[in-house]
């Protein structure tokens, strides 16, 4: 009997190694083979809409090369044929400047304020991490669609 008990545990032992070794050499070659091919992922963070004359939107990409890193990019969209179309877009900051979590979590847009004159003022403050605070208020001008710095 125990020496069935011995085979029945190094026959466990080795299925449970196999499994282990496949579940590590699986996410290894996922995360590798779809690194360079997948979108970046992005989260809609602010959102506003002045009137029928444009929608403007905050959305954090995350970094493909750093899991924490991020960048912020400002869209501002017109009507045209009864659906909004993108007009332009600027990154809020530096490229990958931004950190991801901080980001995507509660209390995230700092101050995120537009006005529907023409041109639109607009400012945009956002959260370093819960220790840092609010990054310094940006300003920007949308005038025809187009997104200058204020």
């Amino acid at each position: 009997m125990s020496n069935r008990t011995g085979t029945r545990t190094r026959y466990a032992a080795t299925a449970a190694v196999t499994l282990a070794m496949a579940a590590v050499l699986g996410t290894a070659t996922a995360s590798t083979s779809s690194a360079g091919t997948a979108a970046p992922q992005k989260r809609q963070i602010a959102s506003s809409v002045l009137g029928s004359d444009y929608k403007i939107t905050l959305t954090a990409l995350r970094s493909t090369q750093d899991e924490y890193a991020a960048s912020v990019r400002l869209q501002v969209y017109t009507q045209s044929g009864g659906a909004w179309k993108e007009s332009d877009r600027v990154t809020v900051g530096e490229v990958d400047g931004w950190f991801w979590y901080p980001l995507t979590g509660s209390g995230a847009v700092c101050d995120f304020s537009t006005a529907s004159t023409e041109p639109a003022p607009l400012t945009v403050s956002l959260l370093i991490t819960p220790s840092i605070g609010c990054s310094d208020p940006t300003h920007y001008v949308v005038k025809e669609g187009r997104v200058f710095a204020g």
